[in-house]
């Protein structure tokens, strides 16, 4: 979430910017000098240059600096603005089009001790009573499905994906949720389908898992944004 210290420091280093006249594509003083420039940390400044990245103002290129105006074509943007940017329509969105094709794979490949394990984690999310502790579980119970896959890219995805859930959007998004539902509710609608889920991948049916899976992503997208599902 942006502070009231890093929104002042957005406003100077634009006025900066126009004041010394730095033409698109220029490139701004060094970190060091910025921060004494403007009378701020160096964290506040990488905090108000990477609000101006995610809006389009500027732009970093690791090891080369920073450079005003709006990233060029053909430079890739970093991993961490592509989170930072993403709203929590986008995540769930990428979630429905990755996590069901991984939980019909788990089906496929799930041996006793894994949906022993993941059975254990629906039991646990059930007696959650913080968000904090829902939160938690259920990105255990999702990552364990993963890693039921035994391949690394599809966990790296998953996991990838997981950090968004730590952004502000998701945050605010998932706290409203939390607290319209109330804990008994939240953790036993999900429970319930998690339970669901365990048991396609133990009966090894791949297309139930998948079904099952894309059913319980949408009832929490339906949860947290009072709209109608994703396509």
């Amino acid at each position: 979430m942006t502070t009231k210290r890093t929104r002042k420091v957005v406003e100077a280093l634009r006025d900066y910017c126009a004041a010394a006249a730095i033409a698109p594509g220029g490139q701004l003083p060094p970190e060091r000098d910025l921060a004494r420039r403007l009378g701020c940390s160096r964290e506040t400044l990488r905090n108000a240059l990477a609000e101006l990245e995610l809006a389009g103002d500027l732009w970093r290129h690791v090891g080369q600096g920073t450079f005003l105006g709006p990233r060029p074509r053909g430079h890739p943007v970093r991993e961490t603005i592509l989170v930072q940017g993403a709203s929590p329509l986008q995540l769930m969105q990428a979630r429905l089009t990755l996590e069901p094709s991984v939980a019909a794979e788990a089906a496929a490949l799930a041996t006793p001790a894994e949906i022993t394990y993941l059975s254990d984690l629906v039991n646990r999310g059930r007696r959650a009573a913080t968000r904090a502790d829902c939160e938690r579980l259920d990105a255990a119970f999702h990552r364990g499905i993963a890693e039921v896959t035994g391949n690394p890219i599809l966990l790296g995805l998953l996991d990838y994906l997981a950090g968004a859930r730590r952004h502000a959007a998701w945050q605010r998004e998932w706290e409203v949720t939390y607290r319209k539902l109330g804990v008994a509710e939240f953790t036993e609608r999900h429970s319930l389908q998690h339970e669901e889920l365990v048991a396609c991948i133990q009966r090894g049916a791949a297309g139930a898992a998948a079904d099952a899976m894309r059913a319980h992503l949408q009832t929490i997208f339906a949860a947290m944004c009072g709209s109608g599902l994703p396509p």
